[in-house]
């Protein structure tokens, strides 16, 4: 049976070891692309959630989710692993603590798409991708709208209106989202055409 997610393809058999070193390598590629800001319209594109989609592709579900755990776990010891150099556990229970969970669903639903064949053409994997980061606005809205008053935090930012969210968390956000979900398919689509040329 032909493999259907990227790295499993490249790699062959899993090992513990080429798993530990896929872990380390995706969540090393997640902490560098959040230090990148390319300029855009409306706002500044971080590369991110660009990283987050090409890893859960090419990982699949359960390696992709474990990459992200393994990159929150290292903010959370205090590595500079977020955005800006952000890390720490008041990081994790900051305005965008939200989003920082929902990472992993995010990579997540990715795997899963890859490995249930939905994601493979440039086309398909471009609207699943699209679909996935609409997702992620969901735990990233609910944190600031309600969850984190909820939970005890305090800030100017807890309790924020729906109308607020859109504004500034959602809309300057959603063309950057299309442009790197359509650079995610492109480059796994590649990534499956140069393996398939070199087994030739």
């Amino acid at each position: 049976m032909r493999d259907k997610v990227l790295a499993k393809a490249v790699i062959g058999q899993d090992t513990l070891l080429r798993q530990a070193a896929l872990v380390l390598g995706g969540s090393l590629f997640i902490a560098v692309a959040a230090q990148i800001s390319v300029p855009f319209f409306p706002v500044p594109m971080t590369l991110q959630t660009l990283a987050i989609l090409i890893v859960g592709l090419t990982f699949g579900s359960r390696l992709g989710a474990v990459t992200l755990l393994a990159y929150l776990g290292e903010g959370a010891m205090g590595l500079p692993v977020f955005a800006n150099g952000g890390f720490g556990l008041a990081t994790l229970a900051g305005p965008t603590a939200g989003f920082l969970v929902g990472f992993v669903g995010m990579a997540w639903l990715a795997g899963l798409a890859a490995e249930k064949g939905l994601a493979r053409g440039v086309v398909t994997t471009t609207l699943c991708c699209m679909a996935i980061s609409v997702l992620l606005y969901i735990p990233g809205a609910a944190w600031p709208m309600a969850v984190a008053e909820a939970a005890g935090v305090s800030g100017k930012w807890v309790g924020s209106s729906a109308g607020a969210i859109w504004t500034y968390w959602v809309s300057p956000f959603l063309l950057g989202d299309a442009v790197k979900a359509v650079i995610a398919a492109m480059a796994v689509w590649g990534g499956w055409k140069a393996l398939e040329a070199r087994r030739g």
